[in-house]
């Protein structure tokens, strides 16, 4: 194991020690997962908290989901790994570890009814928690891969300052919607009945909860989140978030072989590189690529446009450019996706 993830797996057991020690409790973070009607996709993360107490204003709080809550507060959690965590699916119950992060992404074997279900999660000493699955429907043969960051909503999140602001400082009640993009995925699922939306981004699992809450209050349509853990992986010091974007792509062509993914992204952050790659391998999952071209303000906030010019005739897929949702819309529909 890398250097750097054994300082940081003894960090981890450090502060698990101290938390454990002053009372704290294993809580559950459940994540949107999603599956075949054979197997499901399921993810949460484990975490040391201090529960609030039952009545109090906090906990009145948490139940409803209305406390402005700023980024920073989500990477003050202890994360509890390699515990044992127990899944309840389809009358069967499954045990599986968290990952040295905390983090439950695993594989179960189950058999469900297409569209969203529900399943439970547990460990020792702490609330059974339900989380969200979206089963697919095997006639099923169209989804959408959306980025988030700079996609369907505005953040500028490659300069590093502004990164920084972004996650830990910004209430997220400030973050703001991309124009035209949450009607558009809206009338993709609304026109494709059962079909999944699942967004890709390179953001942290911690901030998982505040994308969701962001996106439902937006009208975006529900749909999983395939994050990633910040810190040193097991053999580098830094996780690389391109290859998670591109292996998490490969990963859904493998485990849907018959679908045809629209991907949508934008021109600042490699997507059109990582998606002109996808394409060129899995060409037969490709139903079309859009991309949201970045205001000038915008590019030089994300530190630039792309270079990578990519063409229909380059790829063979269908490639759609235009600013915002609308303008996507309306070159889709030309071009016979919508």
């Amino acid at each position: 194991m890398h250097r750097a993830a054994r300082i940081e797996d003894a960090v981890h057991e450090f502060r698990q020690k101290r938390a454990q020690a002053s009372g704290k409790v294993p809580t559950i973070i459940p994540y949107a997962g999603y599956g075949s009607t054979t197997w499901l996709r399921v993810l949460a993360r484990v975490l040391l908290t201090t529960p609030p107490r039952p009545g109090s204003r906090a906990d009145r709080k948490a139940q409803k989901h209305i406390e402005s809550i700023r980024g920073w507060r989500s990477f003050t959690s202890v994360p509890f790994g390699k515990v044992p965590v127990t899944i309840e699916a389809g009358g069967q119950s499954h045990t599986v570890a968290a990952d040295r992060g905390g983090v439950v992404d695993v594989v179960i074997e189950v058999a469900l009814e297409p569209g969203w279900q529900t399943v439970t999660i547990g460990t020792e000493g702490g609330k059974t928690v339900e989380a969200p699955v979206f089963v697919l429907d095997p006639l099923i043969r169209f989804g959408v891969v959306s980025d988030i960051d700079d996609t369907v909503m505005v953040t500028a999140l490659p300069r590093p300052l502004l990164a920084a602001w972004n996650t830990f400082v910004l209430d997220e009640h400030a973050r703001v919607p991309t124009p035209g993009m949450a009607v558009l995925l809206e009338r993709l699922t609304t026109e494709n009945p059962g079909s999944p939306v699942i967004y890709l981004s390179t953001g942290a699992w911690n901030v998982a909860p505040t994308l969701t809450r962001f996106l439902s209050r937006n009208l975006y349509p529900a749909g999983p989140l395939l994050l990633t853990d910040w810190g040193p992986t097991h053999d580098r010091w830094f996780r690389s978030g391109r290859e998670h974007k591109r292996e998490n792509l490969r990963r859904l062509a493998r485990e849907f072989p018959d679908m045809r993914w629209l991907l949508i992204g934008d021109d600042g952050q490699h997507d059109e590189e990582i998606y002109a790659e996808f394409t060129t391998d899995f060409p037969k999952n490709v139903a079309a690529v859009a991309i949201r071209q970045l205001s000038n303000s915008e590019a030089v906030l994300a530190g630039g446009r792309s270079k990578d010019e990519v063409h229909t005739e380059r790829t063979g897929a269908t490639w759609v450019y235009a600013p915002d949702g609308a303008g996507l819309s309306d070159q889709l529909h030309d071009a016979g996706v919508l």
